[in-house]
């Protein structure tokens, strides 16, 4: 009875030792979008791409950004071995500011979380720069 008991012990842990073998991997182009500066009220939507370069379908179960002003959009389908795909990031551009924001991925994959990164400054080309007025003579300014 122990014979059989240890051999069913052993097969079990072959099994599972064989299907932790196989495993998605993400790899993103980059894990960073610059939007550079742009105007208030321009298209604020980029895209991450990434392909899975292992061998088991990628499965991405979450996407959340750090603000509300930045709204991701994850795959609803498992992305094959070999195959590519994108998480689409909108960010609201009517905010007049310096753009700083995380996007965390958590996925099924040998890295299962992965921290996105977008930034750049978005103006408002009809408002003055303070820096501007600065720059100029008392003269000028009247």
């Amino acid at each position: 009875m122990k014979k059989i008991v240890t051999l069913m012990f052993i097969g079990l842990m072959s099994l599972s030792i064989n299907a932790q073998d196989k495993v998605a991997i993400i790899e993103f182009e980059s894990e960073t979008i610059d939007y550079g500066t742009i105007e208030k009220g321009a298209d604020g939507v980029r895209v991450f791409k990434f392909k899975n370069t292992g061998d088991a379908p990628l499965i991405i179960s979450k996407v959340k950004s750090s603000c509300g002003c930045t709204v991701p959009k994850k795959p609803e389908e498992p992305i094959m071995p070999g195959e590519n795909g994108e998480i689409e990031v909108k960010y609201d551009t009517n905010r007049v500011m310096p753009i700083r924001k995380t996007i965390t991925v958590t996925s099924n994959a040998k890295r299962p979380t992965v921290a996105l990164k977008i930034k750049g400054n978005v103006i408002d080309p009809s408002k003055n720069s303070v820096l501007e007025k600065k720059n100029k003579s008392v003269i000028e300014q009247q």
